[in-house]
């Protein structure tokens, strides 16, 4: 599929080559339409060869890199350089890539793989800046599952190359006990008692509204509970009210202006769905050097 090389890296950084495969047929097979770059087949010849750079316009945290040599390779250009490593902040103008092969397969592959690279590269800038903003405590900020479908190992690997954690990846890797459920169940130990019985193994994180409802479930072996929309007193009320039993995220109403008041409550993550669902592109572009 890849090289083995670029397989080794793909897995290496917790990736699937396979979905990575796919996200990258679906885009090419978009961009073309089921016919060809007229435009590129008009003003280049078959046999042209050219040396081109990916470059960011603006500084940020650089992430994609490896889904944007896959886009190179799956165009059936193999000499390219990768000049930064993922995660790495890049000032304005920093070359990324260095690619040399066939010109129209370059520009086939152009805006594919700078849609991967500023999309990614977006949510990595956007999570360091969070990051950055509570780094004096020891709360993490945290993702949630509000990713653009079919994208959501690659935005939640741009989150930990912000430096951010990740929340679970899907709907089976840990139960989330929410309001819906706590009322379908009967209550909020009934639904964790369900839940534990048919996912032993499982971590288990129920949501709470109010301080009445975490003293609720403070006897329950909870792995973690979502403080929902509460301010920053009551999350400080919460903390102390579980002493460590168990750990606390605070999510909803949160915002770069009131992040650090969030955090030196003492909670152990903030639930961040802006970092997936509101960051903005990084500008990124690919200059060409001259032909060869």
């Amino acid at each position: 599929m890849f090289s083995p090389q670029l397989s080794k890296k793909i897995a290496d950084y917790g990736l699937t080559e396979a979905s990575i495969s796919d996200l990258i047929k679906l885009a090419l097979a978009e961009d073309l339409a089921g016919g060809s770059d007229v435009t590129s087949n008009a003003t280049v010849t078959p046999e042209q060869i050219s040396t081109a750079e990916f470059r960011n316009r603006k500084p940020g945290v650089i992430s994609g890199l490896l889904v944007a040599v896959a886009v190179l390779e799956h165009c059936g250009i193999n000499d390219y350089e990768l000049l930064i490593s993922e995660g790495d902040l890049a000032p304005a103008n920093s070359a990324l890539i260095r690619v040399k092969g066939n010109t129209r397969a370059i520009l086939l592959s152009e805006r594919t793989a700078l849609n991967f690279l500023g999309k990614l590269s977006g949510i990595s800038t956007l999570t360091k800046v969070w990051v950055s903003e509570v780094s004096e405590f020891k709360t993490k900020i945290r993702d949630t599952r509000k990713t653009t479908p079919g994208y959501r190992e690659l935005e939640k690997f741009a989150v930990r190359m912000g430096g951010g954690t990740n929340h679970r990846m899907s709907l089976s890797d840990a139960a989330l006990i929410k309001d819906n459920h706590v009322q379908a169940a009967g209550g909020a130990a009934s639904a964790f008692n369900q839940v534990l019985t048919k996912n032993p193994t499982l971590p288990i994180e129920i949501e709470v509204d109010t301080i009445a409802q975490l003293n609720e479930i403070l006897n329950l072996n909870v792995d973690l509970a979502m403080l929902d929309n509460m301010s920053p007193d009551q999350c400080r009320a919460a903390v102390a009210l579980v002493a460590g039993k168990f750990k606390l995220e605070a999510s909803g109403g949160i915002t770069l202006e009131n992040a650090k008041s969030y955090a030196a409550t003492g909670v152990d993550y903030l639930a961040i769905g802006a970092l997936t669902h509101s960051a903005t592109n990084l500008d990124i572009g690919l200059d060409f050097l001259g032909d060869n």
